[in-house]
């Protein structure tokens, strides 16, 4: 997948991440799905042929549920190169109950120090 994401119109895009760091922030249009709580079943709507871009704060959760969907018969998975905190450090849009923010869950101090822009929640 290429790292920069033209339109994310093209994706079906998928919160990887905890209820309290989805309501944080999130990626425009983004459906949460979870981590801990992800079931396939809760997905039953998404289009097979369509990609998905699934993320979570830095990729390694995502990557997990990525490949729960590709062994689900998913073909065009993606991971989001860098999770929401390399989305936020590139300036790209975030948004809370469907207004724009610049707050970002980094899951935790330690992961906090990656992200250069915008603000920090823990």
């Amino acid at each position: 997948m290429p790292s920069q994401i033209a339109e994310l119109s093209n994706y079906q895009v998928l919160d990887t991440r905890e209820k309290s760091e989805f309501e944080v922030s999130h990626l425009p249009g983004a459906q949460w799905v979870g981590y801990d709580t992800f079931k396939l079943s809760s997905l039953s709507k998404l289009e097979k042929e369509m990609p998905i871009l699934v993320y979570c704060t830095v990729g390694v959760r995502s990557e997990d549920i990525g490949k729960k969907l590709r062994e689900a018969g998913f073909t065009r998975v993606y991971n989001l190169y860098g999770g929401i905190i390399n989305w936020a450090n590139a300036g790209k849009e975030l948004e809370a109950k469907g207004q724009a923010t610049e707050r970002v869950h980094t899951y935790s101090m330690a992961w906090g120090i990656w992200l250069e822009q915008g603000e920090k929640v823990y």
